[in-house]
């Protein structure tokens, strides 16, 4: 890197700082202030920080690394999860936000009664806030030392750290990101992951446009990608149809039980199958529910029709242009290096830096939220102020960033890491969801649920004795011991109380047949026509899937698959238009008999 390109980062970095420290007083007056923006957050905001937020600077590693030993297909791995986030849209968005919680595992003690519902609280809020949160902070701390070691950083200033000082000074950039995180809350968090999710998109689109360009077009780049490679890398789905039947690919990039984990077990198993942490931190941070709705949907066009191929198409030029390259994670800064003039070259490193600013300054609230609110708020200190509640989160914010930078000293692989915190989180996702619709869903059973999934998760994949190599099979052997383990417990222990399942439906009133009872005590109607919501999750799912990959095949030359591609999202455009109308509300005056 040049002076110039320095000079781009310094003011990236002095106008990101200057714009948190700017809001801290927005941040300052409340817990609510300080974790949920005052509830106030109109939904495009919400919508961009729910994006910046799962594109840190290791996703583009990630993606480069699974494209370049998986093929296309290999996306299927976080593909998945738009099932699950179009289920957050028309079942969960308003739901979450109706609850009016600070954090998700508050839920627990409105949703169940006594001390197994303040043990579960007390367990997911630990669990959260400390191990899995700082796993993320320290593989996202990872891949930036990845970038800062591939783009040779710090050898343009004629020093030559060890791995150790690479580390830390990554972690130095995390101090600065603590300073506005730590100071205006939310508020500093959602301003600041604006600007940098705008300006990590552009990055993405420039290293995009510069790889089709040295490829010299589209064409040769697709064509000298499926020749560096065994495996049919340009592939959307492994399998096709052949004489009439179904057949799998020969040349599919991932097993046949690792796409059915994905499609079928992966997106309603994981921990977050009803939206989860620091998504519903924006859905209760939004103005009111139709506006969490709109967040809900905005972050999906982002997620995943808008920077998917950026990445993808990065990926396939670095498997071109680097055949022979043994960390395929490293393609992208790789390119990044060899073919960005000065100028460019300074604002796509900028770009990764919003990317991982972004990030990590949201798990440093959302895991700070947890501290704060459902541990020293809840256990320790119940009668505490307002001001003492922000001090409070202000101190968590720290030890949140002291102990992900810990875990950044022991990971060694970013796919590695992602496949982890995957699998750990894999178990309690059909409980989450049956809780919201289903009265005998008690503490215990969600308790057995997640200790059962971590455990299983973290023993199938660190202990040699133990580990599954296979992910799809991982991830089934998971979700299946853990459900015969809540199902079993859920049954061998009391629901809960007719006092705590009436007042959890008169403020929830969500749809499905599991509340008949309550609804009858209550005389309160359901706020939720839960048989249209699930069809309108279905006509979204073909809209959003459909111009997906409409996208991806005019991209990637593959017309036959844009068109049919673009027929699916237009089916499932026509079939929202009609369940449109009149969504049911708390303030409806209709009354069971």
């Amino acid at each position: 890197m040049q002076l110039i390109d320095w000079l781009i980062v310094l003011l990236y970095l002095v106008a990101s700082l200057g714009l948190g420290l700017y809001l801290t007083r927005k941040g300052s007056g409340s817990l609510v202030d300080f974790f949920v923006s005052g509830r106030s957050l109109p939904w495009w905001l919400a919508g961009t920080s729910m994006a910046a937020t799962t594109f840190s600077i290791d996703t583009p590693l990630y993606v480069a690394g699974v494209v370049g030993t998986r093929g296309i297909v290999g996306n299927w791995e976080w593909w998945s999860f738009g099932i699950s986030h179009l289920i957050l849209i028309y079942v969960f968005a308003r739901l979450w936000r109706r609850s009016e919680i600070v954090t998700d595992a508050q839920l627990t003690e409105m949703r169940y009664g006594g001390r197994p519902a303040a043990l579960l609280r007390g367990i997911k809020a630990f669990l959260f806030a400390v191990p899995i949160n700082c796993i993320g902070i320290g593989y996202a701390m990872l891949a930036m030392v990845k970038v800062v070691d591939a783009l040779q950083l710090w050898q343009s200033v004629g020093i030559t750290p060890g791995d150790s000082a690479k580390l830390w000074s990554v972690v130095g950039v995390s101090l600065l990101v603590l300073l506005y995180a730590g100071f205006s809350g939310l508020w500093g968090v959602v301003a600041t992951d604006f600007f940098q999710f705008i300006l990590a998109l552009v990055g993405a689109f420039i290293v995009a446009a510069y790889a089709i360009g040295e490829m010299g077009g589209m064409a040769p780049l697709l064509a000298q990608a499926q020749q560096a490679t065994d495996i049919d890398v340009l592939a959307f789905l492994p399998f096709g149809f052949k004489d009439g039947g179904f057949c799998w690919s020969d040349a599919a990039g991932i097993s046949l039980t690792t796409f059915a984990a994905y499609a079928a077990v992966q997106w309603w198993s994981f921990r977050r199958s009803d939206g989860g942490g620091e998504f519903i931190q924006r859905l209760a941070a939004s103005k009111d529910e139709a506006e969490a709705e709109k967040a809900a949907w905005f972050f999906n066009l982002l997620h995943y029709v808008i920077r998917t191929w950026p990445w993808v198409v990065v990926a396939l030029a670095a498997i071109a242009l680097y055949p022979m390259l043994e960390d395929r994670e490293l393609g992208y800064p790789r390119l990044m290096l060899d073919f960005l003039p000065p100028v460019l070259l300074g604002l796509v490193v900028a770009s990764l830096l919003a990317a991982f600013m972004s990030t990590v300054s949201t798990l440093i609230n959302w895991g700070a939220s947890y501290l704060t609110n459902d541990l020293y708020l809840r256990f320790i200190q119940p009668a505490a102020s307002q001001a003492e509640l922000v001090l409070v989160g202000r101190l968590a914010s720290v030890l949140v960033t002291v102990l992900g930078g810990a875990a950044a000293f022991f990971a060694a692989d970013v796919t590695t890491v992602f496949r982890l915190v995957i699998a750990i989180g894999t178990g309690p996702g059909l409980v989450l969801i049956l809780r919201w619709f289903w009265w005998r869903i008690n503490a215990a059973a969600e308790l057995a649920a997640m200790l059962t999934g971590f455990v299983i998760g973290l023993l199938t994949s660190v202990v040699p004795v133990l580990r599954i190599e296979d992910f799809g099979v991982r991830l089934m052997v998971t979700s299946a011991i853990s459900v015969m383990v809540w199902v079993s417990v859920m049954y061998l222990t009391p629901p809960e109380s007719d006092e705590t399942l009436d007042a959890f439906y008169a403020k929830i009133r969500p749809g499905g047949p599991g509340w008949a009872r309550q609804r009858s005590r209550t005389g309160l109607a359901p706020a939720q026509d839960l048989r249209k919501d699930l069809l309108r999750t279905l006509a979204a799912s073909f809209l959003l899937f459909g111009a997906m990959f409409a996208i991806g095949g005019f991209l990637l030359l593959k017309p036959m698959t844009g068109w049919v591609s673009l027929g699916v999202a237009v089916l499932g455009w026509v079939g929202l238009r009609r369940l449109r109308g009149d969504r049911p509300s708390l303030d409806s005056s209709r009354i069971v008999s």
